[in-house]
């Protein structure tokens, strides 16, 4: 193994350490940060690098908010107002007044909202909507739509 010099520099290369003479100056922490030693071409070899460009802190890359789409429960004869009461407190985290309220929105109208959502909230929520109806045997129907 090479013997280190008293202002070398010891790193790993291959299957063993190298040592490569440094400068006896002191570095700033940028002037060291773009400094690398290329042992495939020399390990004595220190390669200065060029400055990193930093970009202006002002200037932020524009992001869009998310599409919302609306959620919607389908009037049906034949669902219970109770089945539809524990969909809107179990999937939509609705209070029990809130729930009823919309219920009987959906049984007047024919259709009612149950909350604004972002695309892959309103698809689970549709879809867990959808497998408890099915699983309970209710034709209930839920639907979203963009905002």
């Amino acid at each position: 193994m090479d013997k280190p010099a008293t202002n070398s520099l010891k790193f790993y290369c291959g299957r063993r350490w190298k040592f490569a003479q440094t400068a006896p100056i002191l570095l700033t922490m940028t002037q060291f940060a773009h400094q690398t030693i290329t042992a495939a071409q020399d390990p004595d070899h220190i390669e200065t690098l060029p400055p990193k460009t930093i970009t202006d802190p002002k200037s932020k890359p524009k992001t869009q908010k998310p599409s919302m789409y609306k959620v919607f429960l389908l009037n049906d004869d034949y669902t219970p107002m109770e089945f539809v009461v524990l969909v809107l407190e179990s999937f939509f985290n609705k209070s029990r007044e809130e729930a009823t309220r919309i219920m009987m929105h959906v049984h007047r109208k024919g259709m009612g909202l149950c909350g604004v959502y972002t695309f892959e909230v309103a698809e689970t929520k549709v879809s867990q909507v959808m497998a408890a109806a099915q699983q309970a045997q209710h034709p209930l129907q839920c639907m979203m739509e963009k905002e």
